[in-house]
């Protein structure tokens, strides 16, 4: 504990020594210099300009950053579990993501210097901490945006009857993502956030009709309980998705920097429970009643290619907007630490928008990449997802209310409640990582691309003698 403290003591004491050198430097004897006095002027705009958000813009951005196609997989989870324990997670591990939620957001409160999810990292281990909390909130944004890469091909294909021009289709979705990624700020963001919230309803409401209207008699009805033949990896998978569709923690703390009253936030993630619990269990529930076990992953291939269309059609804000938001939060972290002394890192100066839009413009034409690139990318998602979201959503709050936010020992009769709460949302935390670890390797092993692709060459050099690398 008290390697943990000092590290608290020193991160605070170095941030207040920025701050105090930030106001001699802007506020002091050198005000009367025309130019020092004209950055003080835009460090005040741009401070105010950035603490614009409230809980209500708040609880959008949330919902941008949480809710997307990816609850429409939802249905499948449920067929692969069964109804009965279908609600049951949905339930279960909403209410648990909110609560790890509340712990990130008294830990932003605790420590209001903390501007990212990274900056525990540090507060936590120290160097190391800040360090490998940094490769995993970029890798994790910067994947995210790949997949919304992929996604977007997906759609204007299936508009376009035209798989022939997926490349084009995937450049064009990057140049979207890239363009709503510009504005820097959340609170402009969160305005878009009210297009995406009512795509998604749209698109939801419309697969839920179109399947219920197409019900096919011939179909193996819905069950209470599990697949005759789940096996483990079946089961995990299904666990894993709905684990996942509550990842949104990793950019709270960003999110959070940004309002004007941070201690607000406990309405933001309430509402946010409540919409994203109903949203879930009524969506894998109906539409898994309406289609039965057959249910495809996304629901939408069981409602035939005309409604895929139009709910593609009509999800399209919802593809780039939440797509864009991981950009954005990468990219404040980034240019952040960059400018932390600046007053560029206010994107209110002509070097601050050039560098600004620099840092979108990579970070997206790098996500394009890599999911271009890498064959197997759907496969490296879901391990870098199991890895990375389980760890940001579940599993390391808990251990920030133990290091950072407990006062006195955690069984004394003010912390023992806390205490247990946490310590179930870890070890929960940890059965997650470890499900979606096993199921994701079991993806990557069985994957198409393995075992036609990589496994032939790598037995046919063996046979040979030849190194295999």
């Amino acid at each position: 504990m008290s390697f943990v403290n000092n590290a608290n003591a020193n991160t605070t004491d170095k941030k207040d020594t920025h701050d105090m050198i930030d106001y001699e430097k802007y506020g002091g004897e050198v005000v009367s210099e025309s130019g020092r006095y004209h950055d003080h002027e835009l460090a005040i705009q741009g401070n105010e300009h950035f603490h614009r958000l409230g809980w209500k813009r708040l609880t959008i951005v949330l919902i941008v950053q949480s809710i997307a196609l990816g609850s429409l997989s939802l249905p499948a989870a449920f067929a692969t579990v069964g109804m009965v324990a279908g609600v049951i997670l949905c339930i279960g591990l909403g209410l648990i993501a909110i609560y790890a939620s509340y712990m990130v957001g008294l830990a932003k409160l605790k420590y209001p210097h903390v501007a990212h999810y990274v900056d525990f990292g540090r507060l936590l281990m120290g160097g190391f901490g800040d360090k490998l909390f940094s490769v995993a909130f970029i890798a994790l944004m910067t994947l995210t945006v790949g997949s919304h890469c992929l996604t977007g091909k997906l759609a204007f294909a299936t508009l376009s009857d035209n798989a022939a021009c997926a490349l084009i289709f995937s450049a064009i979705s990057a140049v979207i993502l890239f363009a709503f990624a510009i504005p820097p700020s959340f609170a402009e963001l969160s305005i878009l956030g009210f297009i995406d919230f009512g795509s998604i309803i749209i698109a939801i409401g419309i697969c839920i009709i179109a399947n219920g209207v197409q019900q096919d008699p011939a179909a193996t009805p819905w069950s209470a309980w599990p697949q005759d033949d789940l096996n483990l990896s079946k089961a995990f998978v299904a666990i894993s998705n709905i684990a996942f569709a509550y990842a949104f923690a990793a950019s709270q703390p960003s999110f959070m920097d940004e309002m004007h009253t941070p201690e607000d936030f406990t309405k933001s993630i309430s509402t946010l429970g409540i919409v994203q619990v109903t949203i879930y269990t009524l969506t894998g529930a109906i539409i898994y009643a309406f289609v039965g076990q057959d249910v495809g992953s996304p629901a939408l291939v069981s409602a035939g290619l005309l409604w895929a269309k139009v709910a593609f059609g009509v999800a399209l804000p919802v593809i780039f907007i939440s797509g864009s938001i991981n950009t954005t939060v990468a990219c404040r972290y980034i240019h952040g630490r960059m400018y932390q002394n600046s007053v560029v890192r206010y994107v209110n100066t002509t070097k601050g928008w050039v560098t600004w839009l620099s840092s979108v413009a990579i970070i997206t034409i790098l996500a394009w990449i890599i999911a271009e690139a890498i064959p197997f990318f759907s496969e490296l998602l879901a391990i870098c997802g199991c890895l990375l979201v389980s760890g940001f959503s579940f599993y390391v709050p808990p251990v920030m209310w133990f290091f950072l936010l407990k006062e006195g020992r955690w069984h004394e009769k003010r912390n023992i409640r806390h205490a247990i709460l946490n310590l179930i949302v870890f070890l929960v935390g940890i059965c997650i990582l470890g499900c979606g670890l096993y199921a994701s390797v079991v993806g990557v092993v069985s994957s198409p691309f393995l075992m036609e692709k990589i496994v032939p060459v790598l037995i046919n050099r063996l046979l040979h003698s030849e190194p295999v690398l």
